[in-house]
């Protein structure tokens, strides 16, 4: 029964880790690309995206998105 109980947490923690390591510094990465910024602030957090994958999209969900120009 216990087997089955960290079998499913397994399962879990790994769509976790996909999710947050893989798919949120790709999602971040589009959302740069397709938005505005000034001056060289695109260059800058596409750069710190694709070095610090987790913590730089982090970054950019909390601190960059507020600074696109709006269209």
């Amino acid at each position: 029964m216990t087997f089955l109980f960290f079998f499913g947490l397994g399962i879990l923690m790994t769509l976790f880790i996909i999710f947050f390591v893989i798919l949120l510094p790709i999602i971040a990465l589009i959302s740069v690309l397709m938005n505005d910024f000034r001056g060289n602030d695109k260059i800058l957090w596409v750069l710190i995206i694709i070095f610090l994958p987790f913590l730089g999209s982090l970054l950019y969900f909390l601190i960059g998105r507020d600074k696109r120009i709006n269209r």
